[in-house]
């Protein structure tokens, strides 16, 4: 009797010990000086509370207080919503002012105050009853806001709609966000080199090489939103293997500019001109890669070794205090960056990433 019960006990350690975390101790110490940081230097950015700058940074930090059922991240997280009566900036058709949505269901979610939620779902009803039909490029040669006219859109906006399906049931939200995404990826996405253009002004631009640009972050919000996409809706509906067939396609684009140490440039087909990693990119990036490995979409051991040398790399880059570096300031293009850049939406991008590599294991 006694040997049987060792035996077992032997059994259930090995079980216990066949999957362990790719994730350290030292990792989550790490990203918790982060979002405090974060946490103590919110004042310092200009930019408004309900805009996108912010709102992306919520993203990164609501997910990560789930997965670590941190109470102080959710009261910061509480505190923003109450200050902004869980309202949004007032343009009603420009995306970046809908991104906030996505953290406000979030908590939605744990809190369960449909408050927190009521003016994103009027907002998205607003829009549906009174699309804008506009071109995404303005007669004055400007990319337009009102529609998804910017690859950043696809980040900010989209995801909304689909937590208002996951809420409602009701196809309605799918069926116009998908018809939407499929107008701006039928104008920026080049499917040769099966990454985005950031609008439609950028399309013609080359490097010095005579090759297209494709700007960093803009390609780590489509990814990451594709990614936030494909966990909201159901494969049953017409546009979730579309979206799965486009996360796909750029996995491998998104692979084959990552660099041999694991980040990403500002550039992302000319590293040797813009030679600093940008890590809100990379943040997102890793955020998506894993995200892919942990729901099985996808399968190649490649996937796997690009997620955690992305988030090696990502870690190489936090100071004792807890700040990230190397993150491109608000902008459209590639630029030279420094190791005293940061910015809130690349922590929300990193604190992604964070929330998804906690949830990868290993066998042994």
């Amino acid at each position: 009797m006694q040997r049987l019960v060792f035996a077992l006990l032997a059994m259930a350690m090995m079980a216990v010990s066949c999957k362990t975390a790719y994730f350290s101790a030292s990792d989550k110490r790490k990203v918790n000086r982060v979002a405090s940081w974060q946490i103590q230097h919110y004042s310092d950015t200009l930019a408004p509370q309900a805009g996108w700058v912010q709102a992306a940074m919520y993203r990164g930090m609501v997910e990560w207080a789930a997965q670590t059922s941190s109470q102080s991240q959710y009261d910061f997280l509480l505190q923003t919503g109450k200050d902004l009566q869980w309202g949004m900036l007032g343009r009603l058709y420009d995306a970046d002012d809908l991104c906030i949505g996505q953290t406000y269901f979030r908590l939605y979610d744990r809190y369960k105050d449909p408050e927190m939620i009521r003016k994103v779902i009027k907002r998205v009803d607003s829009v549906i009853a009174n699309p804008d039909k506009q071109p995404l490029l303005t007669e004055k040669g400007k990319y337009y806001r009102n529609r998804w006219g910017w690859c950043d859109a696809l980040f900010m906006a989209p995801p909304v709609y689909a937590r208002v399906y996951q809420l409602t049931g009701n196809p309605v939200y799918l069926d116009f966000c998908f018809s939407e995404f499929k107008v701006t990826a039928d104008a920026l996405y080049d499917k040769e080199k099966q990454l985005f253009f950031r609008d439609l002004r950028l399309i013609n631009e080359r490097d010095h090489k005579g090759e297209k640009v494709f700007w960093a972050r803009g390609n780590g919000w489509v990814y990451a939103g594709l990614a936030l996409m494909l966990e909201s809706v159901p494969p049953s509906h017409e546009s979730y293997a579309w979206y799965l067939r486009l996360f796909r396609e750029m996995t491998a684009s998104v692979i084959q500019a990552q660099d041999r140490q694991g980040a990403w440039h500002s550039s992302l087909l000319d590293p040797e001109t813009f030679t600093q990693p940008e890590n809100s990119a990379g943040g997102f990036f890793v955020f998506g890669l894993a995200y892919g490995v942990n729901k099985g979409l996808l399968t190649e051991s490649i996937h796997k070794s690009a997620a955690l040398k992305g988030w090696k790399s990502l870690q190489k880059y936090v100071d004792r205090s807890g700040k990230l570096g190397y993150v491109q300031p608000v902008g459209h293009a590639p630029l030279q960056l420094t190791e005293d850049m940061t910015a809130p939406y690349g922590v929300g991008a990193y604190l992604l990433a964070a929330s998804e590599m906690a949830k990868m294991r290993k066998k042994k």
